[in-house]
This record gives C-alpha cells, structure tokens and sequence, in this order.
C-alpha cells in the first residue's frame, strides 16, 4: 500500500515524498484511516515501528481541515517521557508539517525556558512535552489546555517506568473531557491498563509485534566476560573498522562515563548520553553521532529512549538489563527499515540469570562467541550454542564470519516470534475493539 491510498492530502504528501517515504509500515497503515475517523486508539508497538508518523500524519490532516483564525489556541497535546523523544517528535511535526502551515513547539525541562515560553506567546497549534516542564509551565499560566482536541500520551510504559504516572494524571485532569485521545505503550502491565481504560472511549486497539522479526533481523551473540575485563573487550572488538557505528549501553550514568573515557583514551572517537548531561551536551553528542562525527554513542535506557539513527550497525549490551523487555527495546535500534544489524551482548558471573531471563522472553538461545582474548566460562549456559572459534568479523548487508551456516542455523533454532508472555499483553479495554494485528515494520 502507498500513502496516496491512505487519503492524505497533498500538502503531507508532497512532504512524505520530499523525506523519501513512499510506503506506510504496518502501524502506520492501521492507526492512520483509524485516527482520520476521529477515533480513540489504543497501540501496542515497540520502537522502530514507525508510530511517531502513526500519529504525527492524522494530527496534522485533521488540524488542517479545521483551520483556526486569529491567536492559536493548543489543540493538540503529544506528552512523551524523555527530552530527546521529545525533540525527536517534534523533528517529525516540522519534517509532515511544512507545507501545512501548522506550528508547534517542543518543551522539556533542564534548559532555560525562555524560547519555550516566547513561542507559546506567539501560538502553537500543536505541543509536544514532558510532563514536568508541561506542569510547571501550566502553573506558571502559559499553558492552558482547554482548547486541546487531540491528546497522544507516548511511551506509556516508559512514563510508569521512569515515576511520571502522577504527572501524567494531573495533566489528563486539565484536559476537556471531549476529545481524541491515542494511547501508545510498547508493554500493557496492569497499571497501564487501568490507566487505558480510564481515558479511552471505545478504542480501536491496534496491535504491531515487530519485536521477533527485529530479532530475525539481528545477529545476536554473548560473550561470557569478567566485569573487570569488559571494557577491554570492548575496545578490542572495537578495533574491527566493520563496526561503522555503535550505540553501548550500560545500566548507570557512572559507568557510561567511565566507558567514554577509556574509549577516547584508546582513540576512539565517543561520547557519553545520559540524564546528569545538560540538555545541549546530550543533543550535540547525539547530533554528532548521527553526522557520524562521533564512532561510538554511550548511554543509559532512559536516555537512549529518544534515539534513532539511519543505518546504526551495531549494539552493545555492555551491562545485561535486568528487565528482559529492555534488551528487545536495545538490539531494536539496529535492524532497522529492512537492514541487518549486530547485537553484541556482555555476561559477567552476576548477570547470568538476566540472561536466562531474556533468551526465556526471546524463545532462544543467544549464540556464545567463546574465541575471544577474555574468555570466562559459560558455567550454567554449557547448553547455549557456541559458535566455535569465532572472531567478530560481521558485516552488515552480508554477515561474514568464521563459523560454518550449520552452526548460524543452529544459532537460531527455536521458537523464532517474539512473545510478551504473561498477562501483560492481554488486550483488555472497555468497549468495542476492533484488534488489528499487522506484520514486520520497515
């Protein structure tokens, strides 16, 4: 299917063509004619799904066909949990939007709020924001929300996640009871649920697990390796130029550091992302990274959220997460719009049941490279497939490495869809749903 089937109008397409977009993924080919009928949505996708364009698109249609005359009031309210989605999003609004003469704004905390707030004065149509700078700027009146028609509350996981629930209640609370709203959550735990089911009206769920054929899509390994004996490995497997571009995660801010540091002392250009950096550091490193100025990008989940970069070759699981659902959301930056990827993964002795916790999520097991200058026991994970005598020589678009295509499908063998499992990803919502469940986004 091609946008035009969609019913955009040309405005949107004329900019969709100009960013080289000419098909929709499978979120955005349900949730677009959904939202265009002025209904609710609930939607359960995963990053790198497209679902920012999911939303972005029908807003803009629907705000254009309502033109306002005069002062701008706020009609639409897009609340996201991090400062770089929040850019992000907004970079989106501005890429769908220029042709529309829609305006909007983007305002989250740990910069100076003065743009912010000129901006708001001048008018938006369409605001994108955290939830603690949108509430201060709501107490500080200049922001009301009476005259928002569409709210989307993103990464709704994420919010729970990172402590913002109370936030985000007291933001739905300044909303008008008439509106549409759309709901996104890669994961439904209950309290998600119960918060869905509080501010939706007869949603049209609609539900993409692109997360198996994410995983299809990447080559996955673990290396056994002592916690001191890390960042060694590290720079040595960094040492293989195949690696274009890496995006490391580590789980605290202390340890991205001093990952960064030893990086750059081994000549290796990187730099570190995480929430003690100023909102400007944190955008230039990332800006840098995306321009490719910088090889290597370290950084923690929560502030990793808002990342997405074209062609990322490679992840680094430098620290296991200890949520299993976390590692899915990592490798998935990779892999992305029909291209291979590489998800390298480190386990020290304490990280052994993390492990056993994803490759349990994964439904297989993850191929352990034992051929490498710090070697540590498998100990509990004898059974996990080892590919004998392999150096890390993958290339992405053609995966060339040592190790015979026996021993890669045996890599792979198993269940090979990704399962939520548990309770979390049972659909329940009051109403009506109507559940569409579409295929591998791009």
């Amino acid at each position: 299917m091609s946008f035009e089937k969609l019913n955009l109008i040309e405005p949107i397409l004329r900019a969709l063509q100009t960013e080289g977009y000419t098909k929709p993924t499978p979120i955005q080919e349900e949730s677009i004619p959904v939202i265009l009928k002025h209904r609710d949505l609930l939607g359960c996708a995963q990053t790198g799904t497209g679902k920012t364009a999911a939303f972005a698109i029908p807003i803009l249609q629907l705000l254009y066909a309502d033109h306002v005359q005069g002062p701008k009031p706020i009609r639409a309210l897009i609340l996201t949990p991090t400062r770089e989605l929040a850019v992000q999003i907004g970079e989106s609004f501005t890429a769908y939007g220029k042709h529309t003469g829609l305006k909007h704004t983007v305002v989250y905390g740990g910069v100076s709020q003065h743009a912010q707030t000129e901006a708001l004065r001048k008018g938006v149509d369409i605001l994108i924001a955290t939830p603690g700078r949108l509430l201060d700027l709501m107490s500080q009146r200049f922001i009301h929300l009476q005259h928002v028609k569409m709210f989307v509350l993103d990464e709704a996981d994420r919010m729970l996640d990172m402590g913002f629930i109370n936030d985000v209640k007291k933001v739905i609370a300044k909303l008008p009871t008439k509106r549409q709203t759309l709901f996104f959550s890669a994961t439904m735990p209950p309290v998600i649920m119960k918060l869905a089911d509080s501010i939706l009206t007869e949603p049209v769920n609609v539900e993409v697990t692109p997360a198996s054929s994410t995983v299809d899509a990447i080559t996955q390994s673990v290396y056994f390796v002592a916690k001191g004996d890390k960042r060694s490995l590290l720079i040595h497997l960094l040492g293989d130029r195949a690696i274009e571009s890496a995006l490391v995660f580590t789980r605290t801010k202390h340890v991205a550091d001093r990952i960064t540091r030893d990086l750059v002392k081994s000549g290796i250009k990187a730099a570190a992302i995480h929430g003690n950096k100023s909102q400007n550091a944190r955008q230039a490193a990332l800006n840098n990274f995306k321009s490719k100025q910088t090889r290597v990008l370290v950084a923690t989940d929560i502030a990793a959220r808002g990342i997405d970069v074209d062609n990322l070759s490679h992840v680094f699981n430098y620290e296991l997460p200890n949520v299993p659902e976390t590692y899915v959301h990592r490798i998935g930056r990779t892999g992305r719009a029909g291209l291979s990827g590489v998800a390298i993964s480190f386990c020290d002795g304490e990280e052994r049941a993390y492990l056993k916790d994803i490759q349990k999520l994964i439904t297989r097991q993850i191929p352990v490279v034992e051929a490498h200058p710090f070697p540590m026991k498998a100990g509990d994970f004898s059974s996990a497939p080892v590919v004998e005598k392999r150096e890390f020589h993958q290339k992405r678009g053609g995966h060339s490495h040592s190790g015979s295509s026996q021993q890669k499908q045996k890599g792979s063998s198993g269940n090979n869809s990704y399962k939520q499992g548990n309770k979390n990803n049972k659909w329940k919502s009051k109403g009506n749903h109507k559940k569409t469940t579409s295929g591998t986004a791009k």
